[in-house]
């Protein structure tokens, strides 16, 4: 998936890119895709917080120096700034970015749902973006690999109603949690980042509870499904956490207004773009977390006809988090910038 430009492409864009938050997990995640995708870049520069400052993280066999987040780096016009710090650094810095004339990708919750910011998976709605588009958000992990299968299929059968259940990796709540469950696992004594025990055990429940019941998480799904794909979609979700450290799993039953043929289904997500196919289960091929880990694509399987109502399909979704479902969409939206002349 990783994007070539031509030596025209390097002429014409001399990038110099910034990104909040490189010393955390999907911070690391994106220098490496930024290497990968090999964009137009002349200078990466690395932020973090005061105790990450100093560190020095490699990015194509250089050694960079992380700096601090602070008004200087606003005078070194930057042309993008991918942002992974948290909502309160995105809601204080991202505006200041983008008042200095930088285009902000921002992958934490604080834009998603504002009505003057887009919400883009490039794959599916990125020809919504214009040159007036400064901040743009980064879906919800867990939306982005359910919008990439659903996508095509609502665009050939019109989609009217989705349940699903999530089994999501530790690694969507942090470094802590990641801790937690390997601690637990060594029986050492823990600090917690989860209500329960994580090891051997799974919550469900990702995120707080809301008034209506359901979790945080479980309304961006419903939430950011109609902002991207279609308002009239109805999406109810129970999220889960599973003691997995990347890999978020989802099982879909999806309703069209429209029949169909199972072959044509399998036809239709195998043009999907990012999309993989693994749906052999006579011989055990669906996906799984082991092998999302560390790739761009998303992975749908178990493929089948929910017998019980029409209309209705069944699938297995499989992404790593920390790539498409944060890091890889994160960056693309910046090759799309970039390849559509949109700075």
């Amino acid at each position: 998936m990783a994007c070539k430009y031509s030596i025209f492409d390097f002429l014409i864009y001399n990038m110099k890119i910034a990104i909040i938050g490189a010393t955390g997990m999907v911070g690391k995640e994106m220098i490496e895709v930024l290497s990968n995708f090999k964009l137009p870049i002349s200078n990466l520069i690395l932020v973090a917080s005061e105790k990450s400052l100093n560190q020095k993280l490699l990015f194509n066999g250089k050694k960079l120096t992380v700096q601090p987040l602070n008004q200087k780096l606003l005078d070194q016009k930057i042309d993008i700034a991918l942002f992974s710090a948290g909502s309160d650094v995105s809601k204080a810095w991202a505006p200041k970015f983008s008042k200095a004339g930088c285009k902000v990708i921002d992958n934490s919750s604080y834009w998603r749902m504002s009505e003057g910011h887009k919400l883009i998976i490039p794959e599916i709605n990125g020809k919504q973006l214009s040159k007036k588009d400064m901040i743009i958000a980064n879906p919800n992990c867990s939306t982005i690999q359910l919008l990439m299968v659903l996508a095509p299929l609502h665009k050939k059968y019109t989609i009217k109603r989705v349940v699903l259940s999530t089994y999501q990796a530790v690694s969507g709540t942090g470094k802590k949690a990641i801790d937690q469950l390997q601690q637990e696992q060594d029986g050492a004594l823990v600090d917690k980042a989860y209500p329960h025990q994580i090891y051997q055990n799974i919550l469900p429940q990702c995120d707080e509870f809301t008034d209506n019941g359901y979790t945080k998480e479980e309304m961006k799904l419903t939430n950011e499904t109609r902002k991207i794909l279609d308002k009239n979609i109805d999406v109810v979700a129970t999220a889960v956490r599973v003691p997995v450290i990347r890999g978020h799993s989802e099982s879909v039953n999806i309703e069209f207004e429209h029949d169909f043929k199972l072959k044509e289904v399998r036809q239709c997500l195998h043009e999907g773009p990012g999309l993989v196919i693994l749906d052999n289960p006579h011989k055990n091929v669906y996906p799984m977390p082991l092998i999302s880990e560390k790739k761009d694509d998303v992975f749908v399987g178990r493929i089948r006809r929910d017998f019980t109502k029409k209309n209705c399909i069944q699938l297995w979704i499989v992404s790593d988090n920390l790539r498409k479902g944060a890091a890889t969409n994160t960056v693309q939206i910046a090759e799309y910038l970039i390849r559509n002349k949109l700075l």
